[in-house]
């Protein structure tokens, strides 16, 4: 277990293993970001010729390790790139995380990155936490290392009561982040419906154990239930499965809310497509088409610990998309929660049908805002990259989110829904609405729209993690191979900003 301390002390005359250095990128070549002045002065007329015989720059991303002879009192200096700005958040929360891989037998670290405001120390804290997680549960022999017992972040502002609650809330954040991404990373036949609901429970018995502890309701809504209330849209999902539908709602009902937040998301734990299958290769992640439902769970988790004044209900359906006798099928009409019906035309657009009933069950809550989130539709990936989440929905909800996001050290994007798609989903000669039309341009426009369908008028933003959710390449910054827990840090962020500011 490390332990983080938050202190204001000089780098080069700190005791530990390993002090981690900033370098900034600049016209006349790198130099050392003002939190890290005294290491580079330590080193005197030695310094620039060290960077350059080292092939220093600066850019992110880059790290080096130097032995450091005596010249500072930790005999390992770490330089990491900040770009060319030593300001911006997300620079110093990628560096930070790229740190923490550049350590991993390091007993102790010192991190000598820009920290002198609450919103640096928090960046510095979350991104270095990020950064040094990984996900070991099912190796037969542990290879990853438990990293550095005590990190060290420090801060001119250490002693500011602003700068210690962030970096009391920044652990909050990564905590919930590292639980996303541990539930992404869990193989699917280990995560049915049934067993992510039992994981929401064992979690929520930890959040809310104790003197002190966060009060959230739980409930965990089974498959009969579900038929009860009328949730065509999960069951027509989940019952192509032998693992049957849940629906998990969490409640946060602070003293004096100053206002009522609705968060939805798809928690699809795996996907084959259904009839209209996927091919092989397009179902290597699909364990990961559940983040939607955990990120707004960790999210929930997190604005109950920071005891913010808004009130959430969250609701997370949980359905298994496969191929079966009982599977629906293309020109099946299904009746959802909010009464309307949907013909199916694409049993590989499930994410919606389940969002559809979660959508009126919020509708019915009456709250303030909505805001859905989930892996959607690959045309947003296709079209933003496996980097840049979308937002799609009503303006003042989406330039909300995307405040957010810069906040949080996540990138989205705003998405129109064009005039146009009414027409196209109101297209079908049999139900209310047609779940899908195979047309091939703006698909996730047209499923955005679909989903406004059930949001009763109350303002609401859509974010398309699609792609995000999984890094299927190398670490990079904060982020590791694996579950990323892409959209939590935004949505704890969001809640904030409603908190600060109102809906």
């Amino acid at each position: 277990m490390t332990t983080y301390t938050l202190r204001n002390a000089n780098p080069a005359k700190t005791r530990t293993d390993a002090v981690v250095a900033g370098i900034v990128s600049t016209a006349t070549g790198p130099r050392a970001c003002e939190a890290s002045t005294e290491v580079s002065q330590a080193y005197g007329r030695a310094w620039l010729p060290l960077l350059a015989n080292l092939g220093v720059t600066g850019k992110a991303g880059e790290a080096v390790k130097i032995p450091t002879a005596g010249a500072i009192n930790a005999p390992l200096l770490v330089l990491v790139g900040l770009g060319a700005d030593e300001t911006d958040h997300a620079s110093v929360r990628r560096a930070a995380g790229v740190a923490a891989r550049n350590t991993p037998n390091a007993a102790s670290v010192a991190l000598a990155l820009p920290a002198d405001s609450p919103a640096l120390v928090a960046a510095v804290t979350e991104g270095h936490r990020l950064g040094g997680y990984s996900y070991v549960v099912y190796k037969s022999a542990e290879k990853s290392s438990p990293g550095p017992g005590d990190v060290v972040v420090l801060s001119p502002a250490a002693r500011q009561s602003a700068a210690a609650a962030a970096f009391e809330q920044a652990q909050v954040v990564a905590d919930v982040v590292a639980g996303c991404r541990d539930w992404v990373n869990t193989p699917p036949g280990d995560l049915t419906p049934p067993l992510f609901a039992d994981a929401v429970t064992t979690a929520h018995g930890r959040l809310t154990r104790g003197r002190g502890a966060p009060k959230v309701a739980l409930e965990v809504f089974d498959r009969e239930q579900l038929a009860e209330m009328g949730c065509g849209g999960i069951l027509c999902v989940g019952d192509s499965s032998d693992s049957p539908a849940r629906l998990a709602k969490l409640t946060w009902s602070p003293k004096k809310p100053v206002a009522h937040l609705a968060l939805v998301g798809k928690g699809v734990t795996f996907d084959s497509g259904g009839l209209t299958i996927k091919p092989s290769s397009g179902m290597n992640h699909m364990k990961g088409d559940m983040a939607g439902a955990a990120a707004a769970i960790q999210a929930t988790f997190a604005i109950a610990r920071l005891g913010l004044p808004v009130k959430v209900t969250t609701f997370a359906p949980m359905a298994e998309n496969m191929v079966s006798g009982t599977a629906m099928r293309p020109g099946d009409v299904v009746s959802t929660r909010a009464g309307r019906t949907v013909e199916i035309a694409n049993t590989d657009a499930e994410g919606r049908m389940l969002l559809a009933d979660a959508l009126a069950l919020a509708v019915e809550e009456e709250p303030d805002v909505i805001v859905d989130i989930a892996t959607l539709t690959g045309h947003m990936q296709v079209a933003l990259g496996d980097k840049v989440g979308a937002v799609i929905g009503d303006d003042d909800v989406v330039r909300r989110l995307l405040d957010a996001g810069a906040a949080a050290g996540e990138a989205h994007w705003p998405m129109p829904i064009p005039e146009e798609m009414a027409d196209r989903i109101t297209s079908s000669k049999v139900a209310d609405l047609l779940q899908h039309d195979w047309v091939r341009w703006g698909g996730g426009l047209y499923a955005a729209a679909f989903l406004r369908e059930f949001t009763g008028g109350i303002p609401w933003a859509h974010l398309d993690i699609a792609g995000k959710e999984i890094n299927t390449g190398g670490p990079y910054g904060h982020v590791p191979s694996g579950g990323t827990g892409f959209g939590v840090s935004t949505l704890v962020a969001y809640a904030r900003s409603v908190a600060d500011q109102g809906v």
